[in-house]
């Protein structure tokens, strides 16, 4: 059992990367699916490899208005790579160090998810089985309950409060004994999530499991009431291992840091946690999200079976613990996953990171049968990698998300890995899993109001001292063009800027700088 961490957080939230709404999840519009046949119409020759290189002139070298805009954010230029190239063109039009192992953030997702649509298959589905631990007598269990999960990267309130309804329509009323969960499908080292960045609530530290359920996360919905002289908290699951505070009265006056003045402090102990409020709420807010990582996998899957069971109209008062089902028993109730097409779109638009983690795990069962483990499942990816011809030289994968301080990608194999996408049975699937600029996922806020918008399909990554993009440009010419630029330098978030400025460049100037070196 995890010591107990106590923490009050008040840094911004970073909900939109760590849980992903259906609505949002499910973004891939007419336009999107458009854009990104459009980008995927031609087909492309493997990418040479590119030599280091910081000159700003000639071919090959970078655009002078871009080189300039990541000196005037203060980022040198051999902290940068960078590959242009338009898609079918024998070699790039623009390299700038790509043949340097860089830290991509998540950006390594491209790896994981096209890895994932062409061993996987674009319609694979996880499956979770129920199993029954003794007989059922009048709807009631004289034994454990199993749940043997093969891990799901998304499991849903939704997708469980059907599973409950399944088990109930099924004549499972009363479960006598515990909740028994079978996590073998995954072998995993121990999670520390506090290891990364010390923030161990943060949904985006949360570890994988072969029993992930609603991405052990708990929401936090704060609004002031019709009259707005009083806060209303709700708590979403609703957990009995997780005590609530009352509601922070409201005060007047502007938002503002609004996390910082209701005074959360969340205790975790594993087999429960509390969270209490307070500070005060702004009236003024209106109505504000706060998700947390609260629980152990384990007693977070038994609060949700006892939660939603019980709504279901069932009972259940035991216990929770590792085992395995009977033998030779039948599954008494499966739940199947959405198809792993919709699962990337999540992954790639935003960047959700325990689903990465979870389907790159699930990689090691295409080599090897359960269970599956990181060295497995990287194993894996290397041999995909070789067969597909896409040079790894520098290459490190760790857990496939990005969130790693360990995982490295040069801009020449990122610009290979989209070149290959180009050509696959899965391009259509790859490339409208990418964020479209200015539309949705994590480029929902970038280039708006720019040409650009709608036309660049892209996945971004960012940790500290670290910003990077890679994806497929449309330009104003309907060219299409592979974009990779990473930046590893301390001041990577002041770079943001200078990605988009070269993105921007691809989409204006691109075809007339090719015009002009092929003279």
């Amino acid at each position: 059992m995890p010591p107990e961490r106590v923490g009050a957080l008040q840094a911004r939230s970073a909900r939109r990367a760590q849980v992903p709404r259906p609505a949002l999840a499910a973004a891939c519009s007419a336009v999107v699916v458009a854009l990104a046949a459009a980008a995927l119409a031609l087909h492309s020759a493997p990418l040479p490899a590119a030599q280091p290189g910081s000159a700003i002139s000639g071919r090959g070298a970078l655009p002078r208005p871009v080189g300039r805009a990541f000196l005037d954010a203060r980022v040198p230029l051999n902290t940068i790579a960078v590959v242009v190239q338009e898609i079918g063109a024998p070699r790039p039009l623009v390299t700038h160090d790509a043949a340097r192992p860089m830290n991509p953030a998540s950006v390594m997702k491209l790896y994981t998810t096209l890895a994932a649509l062409e061993l996987l298959g674009r319609d694979y589905r996880w499956t979770t089985d129920a199993y029954l631990g003794g007989p059922l007598v009048g709807g009631t269990l004289q034994g454990d309950l199993v749940l043997k999960g093969r891990g799901d990267p998304k499991i849903t309130i939704e997708q469980w409060q059907e599973f409950m309804a399944t088990l109930r329509t099924r004549g499972l009323a009363t479960v006598d004994g515990d909740l028994v969960l079978d996590r073998t499908q995954f072998a995993l080292p121990p999670h520390d999530p506090m290891a990364f960045d010390g923030e161990s609530l943060r949904p985006y530290n949360v570890g994988p499991d072969a029993m992930l359920v609603n991405f052990k996360a708990v929401r936090f919905a704060f609004a002031p009431n019709g009259a707005g002289d009083a806060t209303v908290l709700r708590t979403e699951p609703p957990l009995g291992e997780v005590a609530v505070s009352p509601p922070p009265p409201t005060v007047a006056g502007p938002c503002n840091d609004w996390r910082a003045s209701i005074g959360a402090a969340f205790t975790d102990r594993g087999s429960a946690a509390s969270a209490t409020f307070g500070g005060r709420f702004p009236a003024s807010c209106g109505e504000r999200d706060w998700h947390v990582a609260l629980l152990d996998h384990p007693h977070y899957v038994r609060g949700m079976f006892a939660t939603y069971f019980g709504e279901a109209g069932g009972r259940f008062t035991g216990g929770v613990r590792d085992g395995r089902p009977p033998a030779g028993a039948a599954p008494f109730a499966t739940m199947a996953s959405a198809p792993l097409y919709d699962i990337v779109r999540d992954i790639n638009k935003l960047s959700n990171n325990v689903m990465a983690r979870q389907v790159f795990l699930t990689l090691a069962t295409t080599a090897a049968p359960p269970p599956a483990t990181p060295a497995g499942a990287a194993d894996a990816m290397r041999r995909w990698l070789d067969r597909r011809k896409i040079d790894r030289r520098g290459f490190v994968v760790e857990n496939g998300s990005g969130l790693s301080r360990n995982e490295r990608s040069t801009a020449a194999g990122l610009a290979q890995l989209l070149a290959a996408a180009d050509a696959s049975p899965v391009r259509e699937e790859f490339a409208s899993s990418l964020a479209v600029a200015a539309v949705d996922g994590t480029l929902a806020r970038r280039f708006t109001d720019r040409p650009v918008a709608g036309q660049a399909l892209l996945k971004t990554g960012s940790l500290e001292g670290v910003r990077a993009l890679a994806g497929y440009v449309i330009d104003a010419e309907n060219r299409r063009w592979i974009v990779v630029a990473i930046i590893n330098h301390a001041n990577a978030l002041r770079g943001q800027p200078a990605l988009d400025a070269l993105v921007q460049w691809v989409y204006r100037d691109a075809a007339a700088w090719s015009r002009t070196f092929a003279r």
